[in-house]
C-alpha cells in the first residue's frame, strides 16, 4: 500500500512537470527578453513558414515590457503594416497578439510601427525580427521594358469640333449684338416723329431737277409761306408785304428763293445745298405744314 503511494506521487510529479512545460513554451520555439522572459512563439503566416509579400501574418502572444502600446498608421507605401489584433495586461507588462504584411521582402522590425500610447520613448523595446518572402523566385523577375517613343497626336477630333464650335458661338453672339443694335435703332426711328425737313426732301429734290408741276410748285410755296406767317405772327401783314419779309428772313427766305430760282433754272446739281436749305425745318414737326393750309 506504501508502495503504491510513493508510485502514485511520483507520477503525479512527472505530469506536473510536463504540463507546466507546456504552458511556458505552448509546443513550439519561445523568444526570450533580456531578462529571460518568455516573449513569444515565433511568429507564423496562418499556413505556417514564413509568410510572402501581401500575405498576413499572426505573431501572438508577444509580452512587451512598458506601458500599452498601440500600431502607428504609415505611408500606404511604407514595406510593413501592422495591426494589434488583440492585447491583454500581463502582470506590470502587456500580451499583444500582432497581425502583419509585408510589402517588401526580406526582413522587417515591427518596433518601428509601434509607439507607446502615453508618448513615452520605446527605445528599451527588444527586436522585433519578422521575415516576408517573395512571392516570385530571382529568376522569374523581369524589368519592364522602356516604352517606345511615339509623335504626338495631331489636333483633330473632339479638339477640333471645340474649336470650330467656339468659333462659331462668337460669330453667333456678334451677329445678335449687330441686330440687336439695328433693331433698336428702327424701332427708335418708328417711334420718333417725323420732321418737316424729311417730309419736304423729296418735294425739294423733284423741285431741284424740275420735275414738279406748277401746281404743286405752287402749293408748296403757299404753304411755306402760310407757315412762316404764322410762325413769325405776320397774319395781320397785307400779302404783298409778308412775301418781301419772308424773301429777306433768314430762315425762311433761303428755300423760298431756291424754289423760284429752280422753276425757271432747274439745277440737278445743287443736292449739296440741300441740307443748308432744309436746316430750319429739322425742328419742326410735319403736321405743322398741314396745319397752316393754303
Amino acid at each position: 500500500m506504501k508502495l503504491r503511494a510513493v508510485v502514485f506521487g511520483l507520477l503525479l510529479g512527472i505530469s506536473s512537470s510536463f504540463a507546466g512545460a507546456s504552458v511556458a513554451h505552448g509546443g513550439s520555439p519561445v523568444w526570450r527578453g533580456p531578462t529571460g522572459q518568455v516573449l513569444a512563439q515565433e511568429a507564423r503566416s496562418p499556413s505556417g513558414g514564413v509568410p510572402s509579400v501581401g500575405m498576413p501574418a499572426r505573431w501572438n502572444d508577444v509580452v512587451l515590457e512598458g506601458s500599452e502600446l498601440e500600431a502607428l498608421v504609415k505611408d500606404k507605401r511604407a514595406p510593413l503594416a501592422l495591426r494589434i489584433v488583440n492585447v491583454r495586461p500581463h502582470g506590470e507588462h502587456f500580451r499583444y497578439d500582432f497581425e502583419y504584411w509585408g510589402l517588401e521582402p526580406g526582413e522587417h522590425d515591427l518596433r518601428t510601427l509601434l509607439a507607446r500610447k502615453d508618448g513615452s520613448s520605446t527605445a528599451e523595446l527588444p527586436p522585433l525580427l519578422v521575415k516576408v518572402a517573395s512571392a516570385i523566385g530571382e529568376e522569374g523577375l523581369r524589368r519592364p521594358s522602356e516604352p517606345a517613343s511615339a509623335a504626338l497626336p495631331k489636333v483633330g477630333g473632339y479638339q477640333l469640333l471645340l474649336i470650330v464650335g467656339g468659333v462659331l458661338w462668337v460669330v453667333g453672339l456678334f451677329w445678335l449684338v449687330l441686330a440687336g443694335r439695328k433693331r433698336r435703332a428702327q424701332a427708335a426711328a418708328v417711334a420718333r416723329p417725323r420732321t418737316l425737313a424729311e417730309r419736304l426732301q423729296p418735294l425739294v429734290e423733284r423741285a431741284m431737277r424740275g420735275e414738279l408741276s406748277r401746281e404743286e410748285r405752287g402749293r408748296l410755296e403757299l404753304s411755306l409761306v402760310a407757315l412762316w406767317r404764322r410762325r413769325l405772327k405776320l397774319e395781320e401783314t397785307r400779302p404783298g408785304e409778308v412775301l418781301t419779309k419772308l424773301r429777306t428772313h433768314p430762315e425762311a427766305g433761303p428755300l423760298l428763293r431756291k424754289l423760284e430760282e429752280w422753276l425757271h433754272r432747274p439745277d440737278p446739281r445743287g443736292a449739296e445745298e440741300i441740307p443748308a436749305l432744309l436746316a430750319p425745318y429739322r425742328s419742326i414737326s410735319e403736321d405743322a405744314l398741314d396745319a397752316q393750309g393754303d
